[in-house]
């Protein structure tokens, strides 16, 4: 598209989807199906170590799984089978990311892509045999430096941003820019 601002606009979408609408609908079908325990006398739910005790100790794609389960038996396959869909549409993203970064930073050039390549995969088999919970750390602190650096640059063309916003909004008042075609 020619204008910025629908691309922007548009990229607002996906994450209200993935977090207002998903991450509540699923975490309503936890609530209501009964996964969380409850302490008979008070009512509330049990907490040990600051965290919400489940049924079986379950938590993540596990308790996603069993409270879905407990309404329909085949639906923990069709979580599974979306969760391999998720891995891997997230590593080929990344991927695609990181090399746009990496040849922005070293220059374009099949050596300069090759070396990428092979680190990333390299780096796909060490998260896949290393222990969980140093690859979410390592990958929280590299999205972390990247969001930094990102939201400065976003704090300093907020101006611009802004009077294209308006600008853009206005030509839809006018009638320059249409809503639909005809």
């Amino acid at each position: 598209t020619s204008e910025p601002i629908t691309e922007g606009l548009v990229s607002l979408l996906e994450p209200f989807i993935d977090t207002v609408v998903i991450c509540t609908m699923t975490a309503l079908v936890i609530v209501i199906t009964g996964q969380l325990m409850l302490d008979p006398a008070t009512g509330q739910y049990l907490t040990e170590g600051g965290k919400i005790q489940t049924i079986g100790d379950t938590s993540g794609v596990g308790l996603t799984s069993a409270a879905f389960a407990s309404a329909f038996s085949w639906f923990p396959y069709l979580l599974a089978f979306a969760v391999i869909l998720f891995a891997f549409s997230t590593m080929i993203s990344w991927s695609y990311y990181g090399l746009k970064a990496w040849t922005y930073l070293f220059g374009e050039g099949k050596t300069a892509e090759l070396v990428f390549k092979l680190m990333f995969c390299l780096f796909v088999v060490i998260g896949a045999a290393a222990n969980l919970g140093p690859v979410i750390d390592f990958s929280d602190a590299a999205i972390f430096a990247m969001a930094v650096v990102n939201i400065t640059g976003l704090y300093f063309l907020m101006p611009i941003v802004k009077r294209e916003l308006d600008s853009f909004m206005e030509r839809i008042r006018s009638g320059e820019i249409r809503k639909f075609k005809d």
